[in-house]
């Protein structure tokens, strides 16, 4: 086959619908405000909101195990602000990326940070996590690396990530995107997905289906206080699981 051909075949390749898949950003709404949806998710936990996206066939939603907190958190929820970088040697530039990155970022976000596996640099720090706090920012979640973590502590801002080093950002990453879809670990997330972190890890719940899974996942939460109600009470397992409990 000639270049011309190959071309040719190429440019006949129907992409559309793997655009729409793989690219499109949900405008989804929600019956109540958007505070109040990440109020009612903090009320859960990761376990039991990936269960309910189980149900939903959702299986790949919880980003990799290496990603892991900072602290032992309760439950933080926030959408989903996306950011991509790559290891580079080049350094022109990097600042005004990231103060356009900055400018865009917003109040109740979740940031989530996909490095390119980078092995070397910090993308989060003390300065970040100040900058951030003052936005109004949920907390952050980097596939890479971190430091000034006694200022991250002080701080008392949530943070997930993969490894801590003394090295800096400058020289050794640039930020390539910010606000696209991103793959961690063979998990999907979007702008405006809503993650949820705690002390398990970081779960992403698509935009489209967030109000449904909340909506079931409180169910959850109510039968399995009438589990452990029964438990305490001294029920057989078999008596539980006649009333429709489960372990």
């Amino acid at each position: 086959m000639s270049v011309d051909q190959y071309k040719k075949e190429i440019s006949m390749m129907k992409l559309d619908r793997l655009i729409e898949e793989r690219e499109k950003i949900s405008d989804a709404t929600f019956p109540v405000p958007d505070k109040e949806v990440l109020s009612r998710f903090e009320q859960l936990y990761t376990g039991a909101v990936n269960d309910v996206l189980r149900e939903f066939c959702f299986m790949d939603q919880a980003l990799p195990y290496h990603i892991k907190s900072l602290r032992e958190y309760r439950t933080i929820a926030g959408f989903a602000f996306t950011v991509k970088s790559q290891p580079s040697a080049l350094v022109r530039g990097e600042m005004d990326f990231r103060a356009q990155m900055l400018d865009q970022m917003h109040e109740d976000a979740f940031v989530v940070w996909d490095t390119s596996h980078d092995e070397k640099a910090t993308l989060w720090g003390g300065v970040m996590t100040a900058t951030a706090k003052r936005i109004g920012v949920k907390a952050s979640c980097i596939d890479g690396g971190i430091r000034d973590t006694h200022q991250i502590l002080e701080a008392d801002f949530p943070v997930f990530y993969k490894y801590r080093i003394s090295n800096g950002s400058l020289g050794r990453c640039l930020i390539t995107h910010f606000q696209i879809p991103l793959d961690i670990g063979g998990v999907t997330i979007k702008p405006g997905d809503v993650i949820l972190g705690d002390v398990d890890g970081v779960l992403v719940v698509p935009r489209d289906s967030a109000w449904d899974v909340l909506v079931r996942a409180e169910e959850i939460k109510a039968n399995e206080k009438k589990i452990f109600g029964w438990v305490k009470d001294g029920d057989s397992v078999k008596e539980i699981t006649d009333k429709g409990g489960y372990f």
